[in-house]
C-alpha cells in the first residue's frame, strides 16, 4: 500500500471542536501543524493539505456525509481506496487505544458508513482511536458529541502521538507491519 490519502473525520463548527467525534480532525490538525492557514478549500466540501508526499483531508460535510467529499476528492486526485486511510473516532475503544484494519464494516461510525456507502466497498483501510468507554447511562450520541475531560487529554495526546507512529510505519512498511505492532499493543 502506497499511501497518498488520510482522511479525518469530524464536523465542521465550533460547537465540534474538542469533541470526541472530531478525534480524526484533531489527527491531521496535528500531522499539519494546526494551523488554519495550511488548509485549502476542496470544492466547497471539504479542506486539504499535504504532510510531505501525502494529502491530509477534512470533510466539511458533516459526519453523516463524509463520503461525498472522500469520493470526489480522491477521484480528482487519482487515489485508489487501497492508497488513503481514515481515521476516526472508536466508541468500543477505550481511550488511548488505537486499530488499524484493512477493511470492515462501519461498525455504527455514520462517517464510515457513508464512505464505504460512496466508495462501493469496505475494503477501505482505517485507523481507530478510541473515545471510549461510553457511560452505560449516556445516549451514545450525546457521549461523542461531548467534550474530553482535562483529565482525559493527556490519554488522547498519547494516543494522537501513537497514531502518527502508527501513519509513518504503514508509509515506511505497510499497513500489515504497522497492524502487527500496533494492534497487538496493550
Amino acid at each position: 500500500m502506497a499511501l497518498r490519502l488520510v482522511v479525518g473525520l469530524g464536523n465542521p463548527g465550533p460547537e465540534y471542536e474538542r469533541t470526541r467525534h472530531n478525534v480524526g480532525f484533531r489527527f491531521v490538525d496535528r500531522l499539519v501543524g494546526g494551523a488554519d492557514s495550511f488548509w485549502k478549500e476542496f470544492k466547497g466540501e471539504g479542506v486539504f493539505s499535504k504532510w510531505g508526499g501525502i494529502y491530509l483531508a477534512k470533510p466539511m460535510t458533516y459526519m453523516n456525509e463524509s463520503g461525498r467529499f472522500v469520493r470526489r476528492f480522491s477521484a480528482f486526485h487519482n487515489v485508489s481506496i487501497s492508497e488513503m486511510l481514515v481515521v476516526y473516532d472508536e466508541l468500543s475503544l477505550s481511550l488511548g487505544k488505537i486499530r488499524l484494519r484493512k477493511k470492515g464494516s462501519s461498525g455504527g461510525q455514520k462517517g464510515m458508513l457513508s464512505i464505504i456507502q460512496h466508495m462501493g466497498a469496505e475494503e477501505i483501510p482505517r485507523l481507530r482511536i478510541g473515545v471510549g468507554p461510553q457511560p452505560e447511562t449516556t445516549d451514545s450520541a450525546d457521549f461523542v458529541l461531548s467534550r474530553f475531560r482535562p483529565a482525559e487529554e493527556k490519554a488522547l495526546d498519547d494516543a494522537l502521538g501513537q497514531a502518527e507512529e502508527a501513519v509513518r510505519v504503514v508509509i515506511e512498511n505497510g499497513i500489515d507491519a504497522a497492524m502487527n505492532q500496533f494492534n497487538s499493543a496493550p
